[in-house]
Formats: C-alpha cells, structure tokens, sequence
C-alpha cells in the first residue's frame, strides 16, 4: 500500500536546499589563514610572530555587509559599522623592539598601547566618533584605550597613509584620520583572552592552542596587534574585500631561559606545548623557519625536515623559508614540534644592522628646562627620505625656535608641520620631512621647559615621572635587508612568494619604526606636607578641646579640712595607728593593749553609725 506525500514535504526540502546554497555561498566569501613565522635573531633571541588572516569578500563600505556574519567577529563588526570605520590599526606592547641587533618586526609596535583610525568619509563629527569608538575598543579588548582623549590625540598629516583602498577624495586630506597612544599601557592576559575569542577556532584547535600566557609574558618582547582595512578581492581589484589581520609577536631570550645556557630551542621550549591540529576552518595552516643566515646547516639543524625549502628575492636580497604543513604533519593523530639543534660550538647568528635604526634620550638636567634628542641612523649608500612624527604632551612646553636637524654639523634642510599645545586640552604635535645622508647619522633636537601641574593632575606615583609616547619614522626603503614583512598588498606571510608584479624592478618596501618611549619628571610638591599639616592640626585640636572640656563640665566642690572623717579615713588611720611602731616608746608588751583600744574605739564608731542610721530612718 502506497503511502501519499506529505505537502509539507516540498517545502521543507525547498528550504533545506535554501539554507545549504546560501551556507555554502557565505562560506565561500570568507577565507582564514594561520601562519606562524621563526626567526632566530642575534646573541640566542627567538622571535616567534603568530599571524591570523581573515579575508571577507564584501565592501566595507556597503551596509548590508554586516548583516549577516560568518568566520569575521561579529563584535567586531557592529563597532566598525557603528562608528564609520574605514582602517582601524591597533597595537598592545610590553617591551621595546631593538631594531639595531633584531631587525625589522613583521608590524612594528611602540610599548603600550597604540590606535590609529580612518574614518569613511561619510562621517561628519569626527572627533565625537573617536570618543565613542575608543570607549567601545576599550571595552572589547579589556583595555584602558578609553584615557586616550584630546590631550593624547592628534591628526596626522603626512605619516599615517591609508594602507588599504581608499578613494581618491582621501588622500589629500587627512581630516579623516586619528591617532593616540598610551606609552604607559601594560598588557597583561585581560587583554590576550579578548583578543583571541576573535578568532573563529578560539584557541580549541590550530596554532592558537600554542597560546601560553606564561611563557608570553616572560619574554622580552610581545606585541598583540590587530589590522582591520579594505582591500582588493582579486589582482585586477574588480571588487573589494575586508581584511582582519591578528598578530602577536614574542622575543624570547633562549639562552638565558634554558637550564643548559644553549641556544637549542623547540615549539615546546617556545611555548610550553606541542602542536596536535590545524584548525579545521583554516584554509591554509603553515610554520615558515627563516634560515637565511643557515642555508648549509653551518650553525643549527632542523627536524623534522620540512615541507619544502623556498628561496625568494626581495629587492638586492634573497631570503629563504623552511615552510611546514601544519595540516599534513598532524594527520593520524601525529605530535609536530619543530626542533633547531646548534652544532657544536654553537655559532650564533649575528644580524647586519638594517638600513634605517634610531636612538631618542632625554637631555638636560634639573626640573626646569630639559631637551629631546633623536639619532637617525642611515646604513644604505645613498640619500633616504623619512617622516619624522613627535607626540608631546602638553606639560612638555617646547621651545619650537630650538629645533635643529644636524648632520655631522651640517644643518639638513626639513619641512615641518608644527601644532603647538594648549594647557590641559592638546598635545604637541611635530612633523618633519627630511632626507638623511648616505651613511651617516642625523640629529633631531629640541629643548622643552616643564610645566607645574596642579596637585589634583599627578598620579598616586608622582616621582615616578611621566610618559612621552614613541617618535613613529616612516621610510620607503629600496633595501629588504633584515625585512620580514609581506607586500603591502595582503597581510598573509604567505604573499611573500607570490611573483613581483611587472616593472617592479626598483621595488620599495614601506618601514615604519618606533623610537623608545621616555620617561620625563616634573616639578613634584611634597605630598607629605598634608600628612604633617593634619597631624599637626589634630594635635592642637586635641590639646584645646581637652582643656575646655575639661574646665566646662568638671565640678568644683569646696573643701573643709575640719570636717568630720568618715568611716573610710577612720579605717585608715586605724591600720596605720597599729603598724606604726615608735623607736622609743614601743615595746612588745604595748600591742595587746593598743589593739584593744583600736577595737574599742571600732565599736564605738559602729555603733554610732547605727544609730545616726536609725535616726534618719525615723525622719524620713
């Protein structure tokens, strides 16, 4: 017997294959990447930079965007289209970056906290959306972003390019664009948990699992960083894509932090684990070793051995990877932990400086007046042009007729973009443009007077002196020489090998760097003066109050010595009657007699106690 169709059923099966096609659909508009990137450094440093991509198919432009979400952060999203963000830029620091002895990092980050924002063009009150906008960047991160208003805020005029699409209307102007740092920021694991929910495997599977908040934060150097831009889809740029880029860069000093002092170091030394999976959603899942400087094994050895070996040419140099397949080496339940073994002795790899590397101190002595001074190093054999870009806050009151640009004496012909501060309301904002002689150092100085700030503005750690944010330089350098970051076209390390584009045969590569951060101190008052004045203040009420009150409520009674002694005083004198003993007189024989008379006279007063007692009863 046949059993009849249900009606219902065609219609389930339409909307089973509606949700399919559109799932499939939305899937194919998102792609994520994980790469991790080795690089051994000089004197045993390891540097580690762990880099997520996730590209998103779909203008950022269009509302309708983010209406629906897939493998992008949806928290993200909301506060991008929220606030009319074209390219947010955002970096937590803890430690400094030594470009002289590592190189150049894959995204270079000032200690603290760093934010930089273009607005759409849409946006009309920029500076009020940047306040909203750092309040909720602040909340999703678990960071304090929310200080950053405008005494730490300025607009950058020629530093801060987009570095994704951006229309032509935008790049003349810089209106659009906000820029704020808190050298004072400290990154902690609040910060590491937030930024890692992002990612759409967490840190349940893939190359986040290798995330050791321990390990991270004993190192001299990490860096969390997080890229969101607009970009090209396809190489003929026929449409748009929005590209989140997640980094976190680790320094590790190898050889102070093993038992042995050698520089041997694995993926479990690293990071206290081993890797197990690839995350299942990633499209591509890769460990590139930098052996550039150990192409013929002089100084260590790999194992496993990788993938394969890839050379590429940048520029003048070439670099070469050893490239892992995360995917292939975890399959069947398989343990991958890369291992570099040091020949014995142990020859570490010492990097050649690159080409352009800074050095900024404080100058001056005493409380009053003091300078800056930042030394721009040029290594390349011929002429380089740089942007030099100077956040000062505005108790640093700068001397803008003390500015030089020395080059071994020699004054350097600069153009100079100078917003002066204002007490309590603007920083000072310096940006210069200027050519740095071949081989040779250049000098940016100026002096600055303190400022005295009112008792209510210092922090709990007064004398511990007051932050200047990093001087950012900005170059486009013809040399890849100590480079590891990937074309400014994508930000998967992976792009790296892509072909360089036809008529590229003078290639430059965008650098930018960060200076130290300084540590200036301030005409401090003594904050124990409060302490004395109060101590001093309750003395002196205690000692004046005591003293009226006690004249105010004490009760004065006269005194008659002739009155007569009551029973307590009669006791008394009783006692000292017997025990009193006269040298003279006194014998051994005299004690009886003398007690008798004391009990004598004890009677007689109790019984003329009771009967003033029985008397008074009688009255009353």
């Amino acid at each position: 017997m046949a059993v009849p169709a249900s009606p219902e059923l065609p219609t389930m099966l339409f909307v089973f294959i509606f949700i399919i096609t559109c799932s499939t659909s939305v899937a194919q508009k998102d792609e994520f990447t994980e790469e991790l990137l080795i690089k051994p450094l000089s004197r045993g440093y390891v540097y580690s930079h762990f880099q997520f991509t996730t590209k998103w198919n779909a203008s950022i432009h269009d509302l309708r965007t983010f209406s629906h979400y897939n493998l992008f952060p949806k928290s993200l999203g909301e506060v991008l289209v929220r606030y009319g963000v074209q390219e947010l830029h955002l970096s937590q620091t803890q430690g400094l970056w030594r470009h002289k002895l590592w190189g150049y990092p894959v995204h270079d980050a000032p200690p603290g906290a760093e934010l930089w924002v273009w607005f759409k063009p849409s946006v009309k009150d920029i500076d009020g959306a940047w306040t909203d906008l750092v309040n909720a960047v602040s909340g999703l991160f678990c960071s304090s972003l929310n200080f950053l208003d405008s005494k730490s805020t300025i607009v950058p005029r020629w530093s801060f390019r987009p570095l994704g699409l951006a229309s032509k209307s935008t790049s003349p102007f810089s209106r659009s664009v906000r820029y704020g740092a808190l050298p004072k920021e400290i990154v902690c694991t609040e910060n590491l948990t937030p930024w890692k929910k992002l990612l759409p495997c967490d840190s349940k599977a893939g190359l986040s699992t290798l995330f050791n908040a321990f390990h991270f934060h004993e190192a001299n150097y990490h860096s969390l960083g997080l890229h969101v831009r607009p970009i090209c889809a396809d190489e003929a740029c026929t449409q748009e894509a929005i590209e989140l880029s997640q980094s976190l860069s680790v320094v590790t000093d190898v050889v102070s932090t093993s038992y042995t002092g050698s520089p041997n170091w694995q993926i479990r030394s690293l990071f206290g684990n081993h890797l197990v999976s690839a995350c299942p959603i990633a499209a591509k899942s890769t460990i590139m070793v930098d052996i550039t400087n150990n192409v013929d094994q002089s100084s260590f050895r790999l194992t496993p051995s990788p993938t394969i070996t890839d050379t590429i040419k940048r520029g003048p140099h070439e670099h070469t990877y050893a490239v892992y397949d995360v995917r292939q080496f975890t399959q069947s339940n398989r343990v991958l932990n890369i291992e570099a073994t040091f020949n014995q002795p142990p020859v570490l790899v010492e990097l050649s400086p690159p080409p352009i590397h800074t050095h900024r101190f404080i100058t001056g002595y005493g409380l009053e007046d003091g300078g800056i001074s930042c030394l721009i190093h040029n290594t390349l054999s011929s002429n380089q042009s740089i942007l030099y870009l100077d956040l000062l806050p505005w108790f640093t009151r700068v001397k803008f007729n003390t500015l030089e640009v020395v080059n071994n004496g020699k004054a350097v012909p600069y153009k100079v973009h100078y917003v002066p501060a204002k007490d309590r309301s603007r920083p000072h904002h310096l940006e210069l443009s200027l050519t740095l002689w071949a081989n040779s150092v250049t000098r940016v100085h100026f002096t600055f007077t303190r400022a005295y700030l009112k008792w209510t503005e210092y922090p709990p750690d007064a004398n511990h002196g007051f932050y200047i944010s990093s001087a950012v330089i900005t170059a486009l350098v013809p040399s890849t020489l100590e480079y590891t970051g990937p074309p400014q076209a994508s930000s998967r390390l992976d792009s790296m090998f892509a072909n360089q584009p036809l008529g590229a045969s003078k290639p430059r590569f965008l650098v930018r760097i960060h200076t130290e951060s300084l540590l200036v101190s301030l005409p401090t008052p003594d904050f124990s003066m409060p302490y004395n004045v109060i101590c001093l203040t309750c003395t002196v009420v205690a000692i004046a109050f005591g003293s009226i009150h006690n004249l105010t409520t004490r009760r004065l009674v006269p005194y008659d010595p002739a009155s007569k002694k009551g029973l307590l005083s009669k006791v008394k004198a009783f006692l000292q009657k017997i025990f009193k003993k006269s040298p003279t007189t006194a014998g051994q024989g005299d004690q009886p007699a003398q007690v008798n008379e004391g009990i004598q006279e004890l009677t007689e007063d109790k019984s003329a106690l009771g009967t003033d007692e029985k008397h008074s009863s009688q009255e009353s």
